[in-house]
């Protein structure tokens, strides 16, 4: 069977024709001429208007495709121009590649697919190609997943940081987190309210009424993200979730712990709180016999860290209420014995639980199906995303491969799937 056929069968071109096929064993190459079909229509490449005659012709083009065992095939094709009345004189429209790109379609969706499950340079590895080729197939498939994706039905969002690079450079990812969907929508620099203020413009200029379908949106307690959706989304329902606030309480244990530790070393004491760190913060179904019998014998002692863990112990009780009129109740009760305390790091967090008391309850309000805790395992995806590649040197490369990765972007369809 010749390789034209196999071609033809596969991956059939329309207008096109498989011509002259030359085997070069040295090199392991296969090129494959493509001819154009007698009478067919030239396309545009700027409009997609047809037109019979072409204005000339360029010099011959390689196409790499998909490698075949050993050996890497080529299409062999040159390229036609035609005089657009509308956009003037344009190379032709082929099927199997786009723009500039001297890869197939059909070559880069197969390295952008794998380039899901192994780091880039692993990929390049693999196929015998180059990181760049790797990286143009992944921006070429993230490019058409964005201009393809549905914007409609995103009811809920939720925003977040990451930490990108070193020295607090940070990312503001903001994702759907609605039950049947979860998936990043949206990539900006740093972590202001400029850049989440930029995700409302560039949302709305693609669908216009994105605002007013948003009914509920969680974040963390970071204040530009507070202030710009109390402007952008008047109506909408701020959520902030149980993740930031027990992780706030478990830093005062571990603040308390260490300033009481240093205290009991300089008066001469034992100081029996050193290396206990995790015993107060795990729960305590998660202790192992040894660290609960560390924990009983520390609940014996009168000792401030003692009075916060019990407290933040008493605080998750918080979360067992249904109706937001009780759960505002039991938050101000324990509001009021936290700061009797005079403990430092708790009235810290006590004085943060009090000006975001009406973001708190809305996670009854919302019935408790809405958490950022979502948003944090996306999050962990996404760093993991930029671990694996063992970081990005530009900005741009580090967006796509996020969108790659968390996007659930629509992928390019063909006759027939090669992998």
């Amino acid at each position: 069977m010749r390789i034209q056929k196999i071609l033809k069968h596969f991956y059939p071109l329309k207008g096109f024709c498989y011509g002259k096929a030359e085997l070069d064993t040295k090199r392991n190459i296969i090129n494959v001429e493509i001819n154009a079909r007698k009478n067919s229509k030239i396309k545009c490449s700027g409009c997609g208007k047809e037109y019979k005659v072409y204005y000339d012709k360029l010099k011959s083009r390689k196409f790499e495709f998909l490698h075949i065992f050993c050996y890497t095939v080529y299409f062999i094709y040159g390229l036609r121009r035609v005089n657009c009345k509308n956009c003037g004189v344009k190379v032709e429209e082929i099927p199997w590649a786009t723009g500039k790109y001297q890869l197939t379609k059909i070559y880069m969706a197969f390295l952008a697919s794998w380039a899901k499950d192994l780091a880039w340079s692993r990929v390049a590895k693999r196929f015998g190609t180059s990181w760049r080729k790797v990286a143009e197939s992944v921006k070429w498939v993230v490019n058409y997943g964005l201009r393809h994706r549905d914007l409609k039905n995103i009811h809920s969002i939720g925003v977040d940081e990451i930490q990108y690079k070193s020295n607090h450079k940070y990312l503001t990812l903001v994702y759907q987190i609605d039950k049947g969907c979860r998936r990043l929508l949206w990539i900006g620099k740093d972590r202001t309210a400029k850049t989440f203020n930029t995700f409302f413009d560039d949302m709305e200029k693609k669908q216009q009424d994105f605002c007013e379908s948003i009914h509920f949106i969680c974040s963390d307690m970071w204040k530009a993200f507070i202030k710009v959706s109390k402007q952008r989304l008047p109506n909408c329902l701020h959520v902030l979730d149980r993740f930031h606030i027990k992780k706030m309480l478990s830093d005062a244990i571990d603040k308390t712990r260490k300033e009481e530790t240093k205290k009991l070393k300089s008066q001469g004491c034992k100081p029996v709180l050193a290396g206990c760190k995790w015993i107060l913060l795990k729960k305590r179904g998660n202790l192992s016999s040894s660290q609960k019998n560390i924990l009983n014998d520390l609940l014996k002692m009168n000792l401030k860290t003692i009075k916060v863990y019990l407290l933040i112990e008493e605080f998750e009780h918080f979360w067992s209420y249904k109706h937001p009129t009780w759960a505002k109740k039991f938050l101000n009760n324990w509001i009021a014995q936290a700061s009797r305390t005079k403990i430092t790091p708790l009235k810290q967090s006590v004085k943060t639980l009090r000006s975001h008391e009406t973001l708190i309850l809305n996670w009854f309000r919302a019935k408790k199906e809405i958490s950022n805790g979502i948003t944090e395992a996306l999050n962990n995806n996404a760093k993991m995303a930029i671990r694996k590649a063992r970081g990005f040197k530009s900005l741009s490369i580090t967006e796509i491969a996020l969108y790659h990765q968390l996007g659930k972007l629509p992928e390019p369809v063909f006759y027939k799937q090669f992998w």
